[in-house]
């Protein structure tokens, strides 16, 4: 059984996938394989990158990714408002519909029969066994606390999703689609057929646009019947982590982050732009949640590369002083 690490990544989030890889590499292993998907055709960097890693290999195919973009295009051409709203906004089409590029892995003709996908603002803190473990008695596996707040999966004022959905589901089967581990073939293009569907038919109400792809992901698992194992939720209070960079009190020991105690599995850094990791990395001092371990991550293999700040850092989320607010206002700044 070939088992494997799915990430989906450009030359935009470059420094991010940099650390993740280096991250596997130190804590899951040089054996393990790992495939980056294109996320668009912006990636000379990424590909030069990782030309010096054996265990690494880059998906571009387009033709791969076409069924799943032709997919995601069905799905929201069904829904009332989305295609609408985006066009107004300026966006032609879908929505970042490059992030639906990793969903190939769940293709007959993936390259890993079993596989844990993660987002590139991700760094690994430990093996990943528990979850490759779990995929022997369930074929979708995830770890995150999202499913306190479906309010960011799906739309709750639809009068339509508690018809569509089981409340006692909606409260502890929701998931956060930086990571999840699953299958080989589980989503073939029959059902996903039945899904666009039964979308067409009046579902795709219950769909949250500003979070397109996790929010059709997790339509497939709830409507598809497939049954969502939540380690967040299973595990053991002694055992379970956190493994949001909103959390403050992880503490740091040997690049490894502790929760009370206990080692995280990962570490997501998600909601920070990925223009922040850029900007860090050519030298700007900006302070953030846990920036030595990205740095220690994304500087392992060339730590004479790592930046050197000599003035005070500027905390990420400083809001911006009057004048730049007036500047910005009467089109001075961008």
């Amino acid at each position: 059984m070939t088992d494997g690490i799915y990430t989906l990544a450009n030359d935009v989030v470059y420094d991010q996938l940099v650390a993740l890889l280096n991250s596997i590499e130190v804590n899951v292993g040089k054996e393990i394989p790992v495939c980056v998907i294109a996320y668009d055709n912006r990636v000379d960097r990424v590909r030069a990158e990782i030309a010096n890693r054996e265990n690494v290999t880059l998906l571009d195919d387009v033709n791969l990714f076409a069924r799943w973009e032709d997919f995601s295009k069905r799905v929201w051409a069904a829904h009332p408002t989305a295609l609408k709203t985006w066009q107004e906004q300026g966006i032609p089409g879908v929505n970042r519909i490059g992030m639906n590029r990793r969903y190939c892995a769940f293709d007959a003709d993936s390259p890993f029969e079993r596989f844990i996908y993660l987002d590139a603002d991700i760094v690994v803190m430990d093996s990943l066994k528990i979850i490759f473990d779990k995929l022997n008695e369930n074929d979708f596996v995830v770890y995150d606390f999202q499913y306190k707040s479906p309010n960011h999966i799906f739309n709750l004022q639809s009068p339509k999703l508690l018809e569509l959905v089981d409340k006692n589901r909606l409260s502890t089967e929701i998931f956060c689609a930086g990571m999840y581990a699953g299958k080989r073939g589980l989503f073939p293009q029959e059902q996903r057929d039945w899904l666009v569907s039964k979308l067409e038919e009046g579902e795709a109400e219950i769909l949250f646009m500003p979070a397109p792809n996790q929010s059709v992901l997790n339509y497939m698992t709830m409507r598809g019947e497939i049954p969502v194992y939540n380690l967040a939720l299973r595990l053991p209070d002694d055992q379970k982590t956190g493994n949001a960079v909103t959390s403050s009190h992880f503490e740091a020991r040997d690049n490894i982050l502790y929760d009370r105690g206990k080692r995280l599995t990962y570490l997501h850094y998600i909601g920070l732009s990925s223009k922040l990791f850029s900007r860090i990395s050519e030298g700007e001092n900006i302070d953030f949640p846990y920036r030595d371990i990205f740095l220690h991550y994304r500087y392992l293999h060339e730590p004479e590369k790592r930046p050197k700040f000599i003035t005070k850092p500027t905390p990420y989320n400083q809001a911006p002083s009057l004048a730049k607010r007036v500047l910005k206002k009467i089109g001075f700044t961008s």
